[in-house]
Protein backbone atom coordinates (compact mmCIF):
# COMPACT_ATOMS: atom_id res chain seq x y z
CA UNK A 1 0.00 0.00 0.00
CA UNK A 2 1.55 3.31 -1.07
CA UNK A 3 0.40 6.63 0.32
CA UNK A 4 1.54 9.98 -1.04
CA UNK A 5 1.61 13.10 1.09
CA UNK A 6 3.21 16.49 0.72
CA UNK A 7 6.73 16.67 2.12
CA UNK A 8 7.78 19.54 4.33
CA UNK A 9 10.39 21.99 3.12
CA UNK A 10 13.84 20.45 3.56
CA UNK A 11 14.97 23.29 5.78
CA UNK A 12 12.47 22.05 8.38
CA UNK A 13 13.80 18.49 8.26
CA UNK A 14 17.55 19.02 8.08
CA UNK A 15 18.22 18.05 11.67
CA UNK A 16 18.51 21.61 12.92
CA UNK A 17 14.92 21.62 14.15
CA UNK A 18 15.17 22.89 17.71
CA UNK A 19 12.12 20.86 18.73
CA UNK A 20 14.03 17.60 18.26
CA UNK A 21 15.63 17.64 21.70
CA UNK A 22 14.71 14.12 22.88
CA UNK A 23 15.76 10.70 21.64
CA UNK A 24 13.81 7.75 20.30
CA UNK A 25 15.05 4.37 19.08
CA UNK A 26 14.60 2.47 15.82
CA UNK A 27 15.15 -1.16 14.87
CA UNK A 28 14.56 -2.64 11.42
CA UNK A 29 13.59 -6.27 10.74
CA UNK A 30 14.19 -7.45 7.16
CA UNK A 31 12.65 -10.65 5.76
CA UNK A 32 12.06 -12.20 2.34
CA UNK A 33 8.66 -11.60 0.78
CA UNK A 34 8.64 -15.17 -0.56
CA UNK A 35 9.34 -17.36 2.47
CA UNK A 36 9.53 -14.86 5.36
CA UNK A 37 13.10 -15.97 6.07
CA UNK A 38 15.35 -13.29 7.60
CA UNK A 39 17.63 -11.45 5.20
CA UNK A 40 21.16 -11.08 6.62
CA UNK A 41 23.72 -8.51 5.42
CA UNK A 42 21.08 -6.03 4.26
CA UNK A 43 22.22 -2.39 4.37
CA UNK A 44 19.81 0.19 5.79
CA UNK A 45 20.52 3.90 5.28
CA UNK A 46 18.65 6.28 7.61
CA UNK A 47 18.10 9.93 6.64
CA UNK A 48 15.74 12.77 7.46
CA UNK A 49 12.57 12.64 5.34
CA UNK A 50 12.80 15.39 2.74
CA UNK A 51 16.61 15.37 2.81
CA UNK A 52 17.58 12.10 1.06
CA UNK A 53 21.31 12.95 0.85
CA UNK A 54 21.69 13.50 4.60
CA UNK A 55 22.53 9.95 5.69
CA UNK A 56 22.55 9.82 9.48
CA UNK A 57 23.14 6.12 10.08
CA UNK A 58 24.04 3.08 8.01
CA UNK A 59 23.00 -0.20 9.62
CA UNK A 60 23.49 -3.86 8.72
CA UNK A 61 21.19 -6.78 9.49
CA UNK A 62 22.51 -9.80 11.38
CA UNK A 63 21.76 -13.48 10.78
CA UNK A 64 18.25 -12.90 12.19
CA UNK A 65 17.57 -10.10 9.71
CA UNK A 66 17.64 -7.48 12.46
CA UNK A 67 19.62 -4.30 12.82
CA UNK A 68 20.88 -2.98 16.12
CA UNK A 69 18.78 -0.36 17.88
CA UNK A 70 19.85 3.14 16.92
CA UNK A 71 19.05 6.41 18.71
CA UNK A 72 17.50 9.20 16.63
CA UNK A 73 16.37 12.73 17.40
CA UNK A 74 12.71 13.19 18.35
CA UNK A 75 10.46 16.01 19.62
CA UNK A 76 9.83 16.49 23.36
CA UNK A 77 7.74 13.83 25.08
CA UNK A 78 5.10 16.42 26.06
CA UNK A 79 4.10 16.85 22.41
CA UNK A 80 2.50 13.38 22.30
CA UNK A 81 1.03 13.52 25.81
CA UNK A 82 -0.63 16.95 25.79
CA UNK A 83 -3.01 17.62 22.87
CA UNK A 84 -2.99 21.34 23.67
CA UNK A 85 0.66 21.64 22.66
CA UNK A 86 1.00 22.43 18.97
CA UNK A 87 3.78 20.78 17.04
CA UNK A 88 4.42 17.44 15.39
CA UNK A 89 4.98 14.91 18.19
CA UNK A 90 7.21 12.61 16.14
CA UNK A 91 10.18 12.97 13.81
CA UNK A 92 10.09 11.53 10.27
CA UNK A 93 12.90 9.49 8.75
CA UNK A 94 13.48 7.76 5.42
CA UNK A 95 14.86 4.21 5.29
CA UNK A 96 16.60 2.85 2.19
CA UNK A 97 17.04 -0.91 2.36
CA UNK A 98 19.26 -2.89 0.01
CA UNK A 99 20.39 -6.53 0.01
CA UNK A 100 22.12 -8.76 -2.56
CA UNK A 101 19.60 -10.63 -4.72
CA UNK A 102 16.63 -8.48 -3.65
CA UNK A 103 14.87 -5.41 -4.99
CA UNK A 104 15.68 -2.25 -2.98
CA UNK A 105 12.98 -0.70 -0.81
CA UNK A 106 12.54 2.91 0.31
CA UNK A 107 10.26 3.82 3.21
CA UNK A 108 9.58 7.52 3.68
CA UNK A 109 8.00 9.01 6.78
CA UNK A 110 8.94 6.43 9.42
CA UNK A 111 7.77 7.98 12.70
CA UNK A 112 10.09 8.18 15.72
CA UNK A 113 8.62 9.11 19.11
CA UNK A 114 10.75 9.97 22.15
CA UNK A 115 11.69 7.39 24.80
CA UNK A 116 10.22 4.41 22.90
CA UNK A 117 11.54 1.98 20.28
CA UNK A 118 9.96 1.93 16.82
CA UNK A 119 10.15 -1.39 14.97
CA UNK A 120 9.96 -1.24 11.18
CA UNK A 121 9.33 -4.53 9.39
CA UNK A 122 10.57 -4.65 5.78
CA UNK A 123 9.80 -7.41 3.27
CA UNK A 124 12.10 -7.61 0.25
CA UNK A 125 11.15 -9.16 -3.09
CA UNK A 126 13.77 -11.31 -4.82
CA UNK A 127 15.17 -9.84 -8.03
CA UNK A 128 13.37 -11.07 -11.15
CA UNK A 129 13.14 -9.95 -14.76
CA UNK A 130 9.46 -9.11 -14.29
CA UNK A 131 10.08 -6.73 -11.38
CA UNK A 132 12.96 -4.30 -11.49
CA UNK A 133 13.50 -1.03 -9.74
CA UNK A 134 12.96 0.34 -6.25
CA UNK A 135 9.76 -0.28 -4.31
CA UNK A 136 8.69 2.94 -2.57
CA UNK A 137 6.38 3.30 0.43
CA UNK A 138 5.33 6.68 1.82
CA UNK A 139 3.82 6.56 5.31
CA UNK A 140 1.01 9.09 5.75
CA UNK A 141 0.69 11.47 8.68
CA UNK A 142 -0.47 9.94 11.95
CA UNK A 143 -4.25 10.11 12.32
CA UNK A 144 -3.90 12.13 15.52
CA UNK A 145 -1.79 14.73 13.72
CA UNK A 146 -2.82 14.78 10.06
CA UNK A 147 -6.11 15.98 8.58
CA UNK A 148 -8.37 13.25 7.22
CA UNK A 149 -12.00 13.17 6.02
CA UNK A 150 -14.58 12.33 8.70
CA UNK A 151 -15.78 8.79 9.20
CA UNK A 152 -18.75 7.79 7.07
CA UNK A 153 -21.86 8.32 9.16
CA UNK A 154 -23.73 5.21 10.30
CA UNK A 155 -27.11 4.59 11.88
CA UNK A 156 -26.81 4.01 15.60
CA UNK A 157 -29.27 1.10 15.30
CA UNK A 158 -28.50 -1.18 12.36
CA UNK A 159 -31.33 -2.88 10.42
CA UNK A 160 -31.44 -6.66 10.66
CA UNK A 161 -32.05 -8.34 7.32
CA UNK A 162 -31.35 -11.90 8.34
CA UNK A 163 -34.04 -14.09 9.87
CA UNK A 164 -31.72 -16.04 12.17
CA UNK A 165 -28.57 -15.50 14.19
CA UNK A 166 -25.67 -17.72 15.15
CA UNK A 167 -24.37 -17.15 18.68
CA UNK A 168 -20.91 -18.56 19.30
CA UNK A 169 -20.20 -20.21 22.64
CA UNK A 170 -16.87 -18.38 22.87
CA UNK A 171 -14.95 -15.59 21.19
CA UNK A 172 -13.19 -16.85 18.08
CA UNK A 173 -10.38 -14.65 16.79
CA UNK A 174 -9.66 -15.21 13.08
CA UNK A 175 -6.11 -15.72 11.84
CA UNK A 176 -6.69 -13.58 8.74
CA UNK A 177 -9.13 -10.80 7.89
CA UNK A 178 -9.98 -9.10 4.60
CA UNK A 179 -8.83 -5.48 4.36
CA UNK A 180 -10.42 -3.27 1.71
CA UNK A 181 -7.81 -0.87 0.30
CA UNK A 182 -10.13 2.10 -0.13
CA UNK A 183 -13.45 3.57 0.85
CA UNK A 184 -16.21 1.01 1.58
CA UNK A 185 -18.11 2.59 -1.32
CA UNK A 186 -15.23 2.03 -3.76
CA UNK A 187 -15.90 -1.35 -5.36
CA UNK A 188 -12.80 -1.00 -7.58
CA UNK A 189 -10.37 -1.01 -4.63
CA UNK A 190 -8.49 -4.23 -3.94
CA UNK A 191 -9.06 -6.58 -1.01
CA UNK A 192 -6.11 -8.05 0.87
CA UNK A 193 -5.85 -10.93 3.31
CA UNK A 194 -3.96 -9.63 6.35
CA UNK A 195 -3.10 -11.44 9.56
CA UNK A 196 -5.45 -10.28 12.31
CA UNK A 197 -2.61 -9.61 14.75
CA UNK A 198 -0.70 -7.55 12.18
CA UNK A 199 -3.83 -5.56 11.35
CA UNK A 200 -4.48 -4.70 15.00
CA UNK A 201 -0.85 -3.68 15.51
CA UNK A 202 -0.89 -1.49 12.40
CA UNK A 203 -4.16 0.22 13.33
CA UNK A 204 -2.95 0.83 16.88
CA UNK A 205 0.30 2.34 15.58
CA UNK A 206 -1.71 4.68 13.35
CA UNK A 207 -4.28 5.79 15.93
CA UNK A 208 -2.46 6.06 19.27
CA UNK A 209 1.01 7.08 20.41
CA UNK A 210 3.36 4.54 22.00
CA UNK A 211 4.33 7.16 24.59
CA UNK A 212 0.88 7.04 26.22
CA UNK A 213 0.41 5.39 29.64
CA UNK A 214 0.11 1.61 29.51
CA UNK A 215 -3.53 1.65 30.65
CA UNK A 216 -4.47 4.06 27.85
CA UNK A 217 -2.78 1.91 25.22
CA UNK A 218 -4.50 -1.27 26.48
CA UNK A 219 -7.92 0.41 26.51
CA UNK A 220 -7.52 1.67 22.95
CA UNK A 221 -6.24 -1.67 21.65
CA UNK A 222 -9.21 -3.47 23.21
CA UNK A 223 -11.56 -0.99 21.52
CA UNK A 224 -9.85 -1.57 18.15
CA UNK A 225 -10.09 -5.35 18.60
CA UNK A 226 -13.77 -5.15 19.57
CA UNK A 227 -14.66 -2.93 16.61
CA UNK A 228 -12.75 -5.16 14.17
CA UNK A 229 -14.36 -8.39 15.38
CA UNK A 230 -17.79 -6.74 15.21
CA UNK A 231 -17.21 -5.87 11.56
CA UNK A 232 -15.92 -9.38 10.79
CA UNK A 233 -18.75 -11.36 12.41
CA UNK A 234 -21.61 -9.09 11.39
CA UNK A 235 -20.20 -9.04 7.81
CA UNK A 236 -21.02 -5.35 7.86
CA UNK A 237 -19.14 -4.47 4.65
CA UNK A 238 -20.26 -7.45 2.56
CA UNK A 239 -23.04 -5.59 0.71
CA UNK A 240 -21.14 -2.28 0.66
CA UNK A 241 -18.22 -3.52 -1.43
Amino acid sequence: MVYIKAMQDSSENDGSNRDHIDKGKLQINVTSDVDSFPVPDAVVSVSYTGVPDSTLEELNTDSSGQTEEVELNAPPLEYSLNPEIEGQPYAEYTLDVRAPGFEPVSISGAEILPEVTAIQNVRLRPLTQDHEGEEVFVIPAHTLYGEYPPKIAEDEIKPTNESGEIVLSRVVVPEYIVVHDGSPRDSTAQNYYVKYRDYIKNVASSEIYATWPDASIRANVLAIMSFTLNRVYTEWYRNTW
